[in-house]
């Protein structure tokens, strides 16, 4: 969905626009209350469509013209048992009416499917909080599975919070009765019910996800209807019952946007747009070599949709073959590509250094999950940071780029693609699980906005010997990126070596000089601490004492903390690090500027580490490697003590 918005502050960020469905059977005057912003989960069983829920309802909401971010939450289990907390998947949405940066701290709203949600998330939720809960789940059985004792809509244990008791599987059934579905058939369609509800509740748009449903289920008519007809129910049920008084308005957001066409994009879309740009502007085709692995799938399934735009994708038998076969296309002459976690780069490293030792261009996507081993496969994690930087044998130096936020997906795919084609080198691209699944608000860039990645082949002879002939030298270096000549198999006359055997400088012939070996190392490092990356910039308007570094994911929740602070007065100054090799040449600068340094970090410190070692700054770690990503009031807190100590 996109929308066309202007650069004027106060115009809405996507263009505002409202329908609702057909007009309640009756209703009655209620109260309309303004917000400036909400934060709203829903959970229930990994079958009851929150994910879906979720992310009709921020479709909507980023048509209506609200700024947000979103975080979806998996089961670590495929098939989880239904009922049980492991089987619990939910979607937070956070949207406003200003600029936000994360999906927030503490639900506002808490939708629950079942006892087993309602027991994993009341925890975040805030209190007075509103909770709407599905009473038709809460049986002694489906209570005691999580350990309820005691019903908690009885007992008094929400008495802190606004419940809602609503019978939605019962509603529901009841609602689809003309369409002749079996009540498990009707029963699925419970979470469009909670949509439409929700969707009354804070007045989204609903046309759009009208349309989606027909559109999903346009082979199935009678069950695109009935889904149609469950969501107009939740709605209407809103308009109508007396136990929802209330109805809340968030406005579009007001801040100034540069002009553009906007649409709401998840990290991986937009990683995978970016890597089909990039080969686009490189007038390469693109070539994806990817074994599934969870969270990195969703760009070999994007990938695949985009053979029209000259992409090739290639589902290997394992992450070696990926790798392998994404390797011999940049052999070839594409732009290789290839998709993993933490996992498969463990498997790739071989391949990696081959890569290093060839000097050919290769992007190795890591979008970072929990581990070690095969770890929380749907949970985030910054922890490959090491792994990426030294996660081979030999020395085998690759750049490292790392987007910010969901949206910088898409640029940090051009940046890598940049430096891979620009100096002849593998790249890593380090998202992780909270940038991949969560989205937000998204400018798409004009054409003519993108860099210019088109680089030469070799087609000739470029070294005249002592006799005056002729030839071609693979590892003769361009005098100021130190890449070699890209030489596409098959090119009369280019005919060379390749192979991880260590090669001689220049003629490229297999060479086991120690002299010469050292000579190579030193030149592919030198290469990479060669490559052209911005300063980094900082954030200091009150000339601070305190410096955040962060890296990737964190950016929003530091932000945000950042943002906490200084709304109290305090002074803290702010610098972010797309390039985490090489490091901006005035990082060393920028850190000896201050008295403290804190580093927020999903590992167990691996940026601080690097910093201190290069740096020698007394770098502090603030870290977490629970899962789930910072929340900004903690954040602010440690923030706080170090300004404080």
């Amino acid at each position: 969905m996109t929308s066309q918005v202007s650069s004027e502050a106060g115009e809405a960020l996507l263009g505002e626009q409202r329908s609702a469905p057909a007009k309640p059977h009756h209703g009655t005057e209620k109260e309309v209350r303004r917000l400036d912003r909400v934060i709203i989960r829903f959970a229930g069983d990994s079958g009851d469509g929150m994910q879906l829920t979720g992310d009709r309802f921020t479709s909507e909401t980023a048509s209506f013209g609200n700024d947000l971010s979103t975080l979806p939450n998996f089961p670590a289990e495929i098939r989880a048992p239904a009922g049980t907390l492991p089987g619990v998947s939910s979607f937070q949405l956070h949207f406003a009416d200003h600029d936000i940066l994360t999906p927030g701290d503490a639900p506002n709203v808490l939708v629950a499917m079942n006892p087993a949600a309602l027991r994993a998330n009341i925890g975040d939720v805030a209190r007075g909080g509103e909770i709407i809960v599905n009473t038709d789940e809460f049986a002694k059985r489906a209570m005691a599975k999580v350990g309820y004792v005691t019903s908690p809509l009885e007992d008094g244990s929400l008495d802190g919070y606004r419940v809602h008791p609503v019978p939605l599987t019962t509603l529901t059934v009841e609602a689809l009765k003309e369409f002749g579905l079996s009540r498990k058939e009707a029963e699925r369609s419970k979470n469009m019910f909670a949509l439409g509800l929700l969707s009354w509740m804070y007045h989204r748009p609903t046309e759009g996800t009208e349309t989606f449903l027909r559109q999903k289920f346009a082979k199935n008519p009678q069950i695109a209807e009935a889904n149609v007809a469950a969501f107009r129910a939740g709605w209407n049920f809103g308009e109508t019952t007396e136990d929802f008084a209330v109805s809340y308005e968030v406005a579009p957001a007001t801040r100034a946007f540069p002009t553009g066409t906007y649409r709401n994009i998840s990290g991986n879309l937009a990683l995978s747009y970016g890597l089909v740009a990039a080969s686009r502007q490189a007038d390469l085709p693109l070539y994806l070599g990817s074994y599934p692995i969870t969270p990195a799938s969703d760009i070999l399934h994007e990938l695949s949709k985009h053979k029209n735009f000259g992409v090739r994708t290639f589902q290997a038998e394992d992450e070696i073959a990926g790798i392998g076969a994404a390797l011999g296309a940049a052999f070839g002459g594409a732009l290789g590509v290839t998709t993993t976690s933490g996992p498969g780069v463990a498997l790739k490293s071989e391949t990696i250094g081959l890569a290093v030792s060839l000097e050919l261009p290769l992007l190795i996507v890591d979008i970072q999950r929990g581990g070690p081993s095969t770890g929380l496969p749907t949970k985030t994690e910054q922890a490959d940071l090491l792994q990426a930087m030294y996660g081979r044998n030999g020395e085998a130096p690759v750049p490292i780029v790392a987007p910010k936020t969901p949206a910088d997906c898409f640029d940090a795919a051009i940046e890598a693609a940049r430096i891979a084609l620009t100096y002849r080198t593998p790249v890593f691209l380090l998202s992780d699980g909270y940038l991949a699944n969560g989205s937000e608000p998204w400018r798409i860039p004009d054409v003519d906005e993108l860099p210019d990645l088109r680089t030469q082949f070799a087609t000739g002879p470029n070294q005249e010997l002592a006799d005056g002939t002729e030839v071609f030298w693979p590892y003769k270096r361009d005098p100021d990126t130190l890449a070699r000549p890209w030489a596409v198999p098959g090119t009369p006359g280019l005919e060379h070596r390749i192979g991880g055997i260590e090669k001689q400088d220049g003629t490229g012939n297999i060479s086991y000089d120690p002299a010469n070996h050292e000579f190579m190392v030193r030149t592919r490092q030198a290469k990479v601490d060669g490559i052209d990356v911005p300063d980094i910039e900082v954030d200091d308007p009150d000339g601070a004492r305190t410096l955040v570094l962060g890296w990737g994911s964190t950016y929003g929740p530091i932000t945000a903390a950042v943002r906490r602070i200084r709304r109290e007065n305090g002074h803290i100054a702010q610098a972010h690090l797309r390039h985490l090799n090489p490091f901006p040449r005035n990082l060393g600068e920028v850190l000896k500027r201050y008295e403290k340094v804190v580093v927020p970090e999903m590992n167990l410190g691996q940026l601080a580490t690097l910093v201190r070692a290069k740096y020698l700054v007394d770098a502090r770690s603030h870290t977490q490697v629970n899962g789930m990503p910072f929340k900004a009031e903690q954040l602010a807190a440690a923030l706080k003590e170090a300004i404080d100590e």
